[in-house]
């Protein structure tokens, strides 16, 4: 089909399809006998699936990228219905809800309409070729959503199983905040360079200092949920696998993305050895 060409009725689609994907996935999990974090796995995935048959529709990869943000809050309103409230977990609860308002919104000023796709994905299909469906559903769909749930896995606990986690907790879930507002801070900063449309390189602000400030406040996200979690359940230390995995695709997959197509302009070179990837830390 033609993309649609309205940004509006851009947006109203992908809200669409993401309630449809919302029911899908509730339903999956009820009918599902299996322990909480089993059936989440499967419900996930089927929800995943769902907009993945939608992005194929409107012929478009991006209808995915809000998934990110959305899928942590949902289910962990669904699993905090059903929880007793302690400060904890109410903290825990606004932090992921701050940072998925924050990160939807910035999607939602990026998204312009359907004739918009990431240039990440238009790159693999260029690249892949005959393969790209294969590529689309388990590299842009599916392996993202598994590291999202493998994420949002230690909060679920948290609300299901988690005790007093004590200050140190508390201080974990402060990182994360603190990692919402230094995203938050990132994206602005890189919203004002672009409209100056100077070209080049930005290298004022956060970007000063790091390559990628947006990725190192997502990777701090959620070491920060993770840990907190492990603070509240020391036995429960695997939860961190998700906040690893996360570390790992931006460390060896994002980023290098990012920087490959940044080498195109003039200049890259001088600029990557003046401005550290992630961490303002001198060698």
């Amino acid at each position: 089909m033609k993309p649609i060409k309205s940004r509006t009725l851009s947006l109203l689609a992908v809200t669409l399809v993401y309630v449809i994907a919302v029911a899908g996935g509730i339903a999956a999990y009820r009918a599902l006998p299996y322990d909480f974090w089993l059936s989440l796995l499967i419900a996930d995935a089927a929800a995943t699936v769902i907009v993945f048959v939608f992005s194929v529709v409107f012929g478009n990869a991006s209808v995915y990228d809000p998934y990110w943000s959305v899928q942590p809050p949902v289910i962990l309103a669904a699993f905090a219905l059903g929880s007793s409230i302690t400060p904890f977990k109410v903290m825990l609860l606004a932090v992921v809800l701050l940072w998925a308002v924050r990160l939807t919104a910035n999607w939602v000023y990026t998204f312009h309409s359907f004739e918009y796709q990431d240039w990440r994905y238009v790159m693999l299909k260029e690249k892949t070729g005959i393969f790209y469906p294969v590529i689309n559903f388990v590299g842009i769909h599916m392996v993202p959503t598994l590291i999202v749930y493998a994420c949002t896995l230690p909060a679920v606990f948290v609300l299901e199983e988690g005790a007093d986690p004590g200050v140190t907790g508390f201080l974990f879930l402060l990182v994360s905040l603190l990692a919402v507002v230094l995203q938050g801070t990132a994206d602005v900063q890189m919203h004002r360079f672009r409209k100056k449309r100077t070209g080049g390189f930005i290298r004022t602000g956060l970007w000063k200092y790091s390559r990628h400030p947006n990725y190192l406040a997502e990777i701090l996200m959620w070491w920060g949920v993770a840990l907190a979690a492990v603070c509240s359940m020391p036995d429960r230390w695997y939860l961190c696998i998700g906040a690893l995995l996360n570390t790992l695709l931006f460390l060896f997959v994002s980023i290098p993305m990012a920087d490959g197509r940044q080498s195109r302009k003039s200049g890259f070179e001088e600029y990557r050895k003046q401005t550290r990837m992630l961490l303002p830390i001198k060698k």
